[in-house]
């Protein structure tokens, strides 16, 4: 009888929480990251495990930006510097990285087995710590979204990774 009673009240409980996932409205999250001085937002969904740089093989022939390839949990992956990549500062050679420089990998659901190199981690920054900026008129690619301010007035610019995947020229490594 007992058990009876306990899962007719875990039922209730799990019908509860199901109807709250339901109605409540979800908050945007993302993973802050400096590169170039520069704020940058990454969504959570999209962004995959953060790794030290641990040694990075060069890749010939490959554009500046490419750093090299990457051993990370037994999978190769592809290095690119993302400031690099966005223009914001010249490529940064391999042996050259910062020692608060991290490598951020996509969400294993991208199947882009590949990783970006940021400067710093800002950490996490959601919806709710952050403000819109106004739309502008500035040309951005896809993978460039909408700009937040926080409350110390920084602006963050949102970078969708899984469009940067399928973005044309991050794909064109060759040089």
């Amino acid at each position: 009888m007992a058990k009876r009673v306990a899962l007719r009240e875990l039922q209730a409980r799990l019908a509860t929480r199901l109807q709250q996932a339901r109605t409540e409205v979800r908050i945007r999250s993302w993973l802050a990251v400096e590169c170039a001085d520069q704020g940058f937002l990454l969504p959570l969904a999209t962004a995959g495990e953060i790794f030290p740089v641990g040694p990075l093989l060069p890749v010939p022939h490959t554009q500046a930006w490419f750093i090299g390839v990457a051993n990370l949990r037994g999978g190769l992956h592809g290095v690119v510097d993302l400031a690099a990549f966005l223009g914001l500062r010249a490529p940064m050679a391999a042996d050259a990285v910062r020692e608060q420089s991290q490598l951020l990998t996509f969400n294993a659901n991208q199947s882009a087995h590949c990783a970006v190199l940021v400067d710093r981690l800002a950490g996490l920054r959601n919806a709710t710590q952050l403000v819109a900026e106004t739309a502008d008129e500035t040309a951005r690619p896809a993978f460039a979204r909408a700009r937040w301010r926080d409350a110390e007035g920084r602006l963050w610019q949102e970078i969708d990774l899984a469009e940067l995947a399928r973005n044309e020229q991050f794909g064109a490594i060759a040089a």
